[in-house]
């Protein structure tokens, strides 16, 4: 396994700094342990080092290999609007929930590249992917919720075959969010949002056809 490095993707603001910092490098740490990477010792200098004498909100993306070596890349960030609300689409390409990977981020992205591929960005803002049980997994950037209305979103379990997102993990840190496997007719049955760390919570609406 040395194909690969693993990725975090934050969000900087000028006021706040590093938003959910700690579970990003958290995950980060326990993601090198479990491959074993070396420990990302010096990630949280580097990143504040990327974002020195900056003025506006960055999207940044950190990448750490085998061989312990940290590279950053900053770009400007532009916040969604609060009203929006993406479209999403089912992919046909179905996800292992055996594949242990899956529950890291990394740079092995092919399987999501796939998958957005199979619709244009006016056809969908995200795509879907389920496992081979008909399970809802994640999408290609984001994990996927579901509002019941009982007042606590349902998200997939890790076991189903998916990433442990940061946003996902602060969400049921804070009782928001409870695990709960997910099929897609459940879909249709409740408010959909999809989120990552970068973005937050989006509304979402399911197009089918």
């Amino acid at each position: 396994m040395t194909d690969f490095s693993l990725i975090e993707t934050l969000r900087w603001q000028p006021d706040d700094g590093f938003i959910r910092l700690r579970l990003h490098l958290a995950r980060l740490s326990r993601s090198a342990r479990r491959i074993g990477f070396p420990e990302p010792l010096h990630a949280a200098a580097k990143l504040k080092e990327a974002v020195k004498g900056k003025h506006e909100p960055r999207r940044v993306r950190l990448t750490f290999d085998r061989q312990g070596h940290i590279d950053i890349t900053t770009a400007p960030f532009v916040p969604l609007p609060p009203d929006t609300v993406w479209t999403l689409r089912i992919s046909s390409t179905r996800l292992d929930s055996a594949d242990r990977l899956l529950r890291i981020k990394t740079t092995r992205r092919g399987i999501y590249e796939a998958a957005r591929a199979e619709f244009t960005q006016q056809q969908a803002d995200e795509v879907i992917l389920l496992n081979e049980r008909e399970e809802v997994c994640e999408g290609t950037i984001t994990s996927v919720f579901l509002d019941d209305g009982s007042g606590t979103l349902t998200t997939p379990p890790i076991s189903c075959g998916l990433l442990a997102g940061v946003l996902r993990t602060e969400l049921i840190c804070q009782r928001k969010a409870r695990v709960g496997r997910i099929r897609l007719d459940d879909l249709e049955q409740g408010t959909l949002y999809v989120g990552n760390s970068l973005r937050g919570l989006i509304r979402a609406t399911l197009q089918k056809d």
